[in-house]
């Protein structure tokens, strides 16, 4: 079998074409035949890995995908072989106080496909069959390998933590990133004004057509936050997805309004941001 991944940490060079043994599902998984899947920026980051993060090497990369089921372990009967599916890339090691309140991936027994487990860059991967989603036939696989992690992350973070509601305005800092491309849909579906910030020209015309009401290039425009305060009359909004960090997150707190939620699942800039903590208890944030 065919797969994607690495044989040691490193740079995004470290990336190979590994030949590995067909897998076979064990009781409660099924095997799929990876038809799609999608590369995240969470790939690069496990490829470079941290402290605490103990893979067996090598790795297969990759945590969204979608397939055909073409076997099914021990146990399994609601999903059959031949079947299209995607996969959810959240798995549960064990159950405990967050999972019997519904918060699955606050259990330290969370792990993602791909993270910390094989992943979906691969011919073949095994995944429990509990994580496996029927695919309506209008549905390409391609479309349902890239929805998964990104859309996901964004809707946890602006539905189950910001709990965003219809008419309240939210801005997405980095418009261009997958996460975010997500949460400009989601926030603009559910009733929101969006305002979102990125790079330059082609980035600005993408988040128009996902949804952003408002786009500013921060790199014409590097106070972008006091512009943010004017478009809102002085207001701030009522939530800011932040996933760059250090060289964002201190105008993201001058852009939140009153009584606003800042909302973080990365880092792409950094982790060790300076933060004001004036903001935080002055504005109630």
């Amino acid at each position: 079998m065919r797969a994607l991944g690495f044989r040691k940490h490193g740079e995004i060079e470290n990336f190979e074409i590994l030949d590995l043994s067909k897998p076979t599902p064990g009781a409660g998984e099924a095997l799929v035949r990876i038809k799609a899947s999608a590369l995240n920026r969470l790939d690069i980051w496990v490829c470079r890995g941290w402290r605490g993060l103990d893979l067996r090497l090598p790795h297969i990369s990759g945590s969204d995908g979608a397939g055909i089921v073409e076997e099914v372990g021990e146990g399994v009967s609601d999903i059959s072989a031949g079947d299209r599916v995607s996969i959810y890339p959240g798995i549960n090691l064990f159950e405990d106080e967050y999972t019997k309140r519904g918060e699955h991936s606050v259990s330290p027994g969370y792990v993602i496909i791909g993270e910390h487990l094989p992943g979906t860059h691969a011919e073949y991967a095994v995944v429990p069959a509990k994580n496996l989603y029927r695919l309506p036939e209008n549905l390409s696989y391609e479309n349902a390998a890239a929805a998964g992690l990104v859309f996901l992350a964004a809707w946890r973070m602006l539905v189950r933590r910001a709990g965003i509601e219809a008419g309240q305005s939210v801005l997405v800092i980095g418009a261009g990133g997958g996460v975010n491309s997500a949460a400009i849909q989601i926030a603009k579906h559910l009733g929101c004004t969006v305002y979102a910030t990125t790079s330059s020209g082609k980035k600005m015309k993408r988040a128009v057509e996902l949804g952003a009401d408002e786009v500013i290039n921060y790199r014409e425009n590097p106070d972008w936050a006091k512009t943010i305060y004017k478009m809102t009359d002085k207001r701030g909004v009522d939530v800011v997805v932040d996933n760059v960090g250090q060289a964002t997150l201190p105008d993201s707190m001058r852009a939140a309004a009153r009584g606003g939620k800042i909302v973080i699942v990365g880092n792409t800039s950094g982790y060790d941001a300076r933060l004001d903590t004036r903001y935080i208890f002055g504005k109630q944030i």
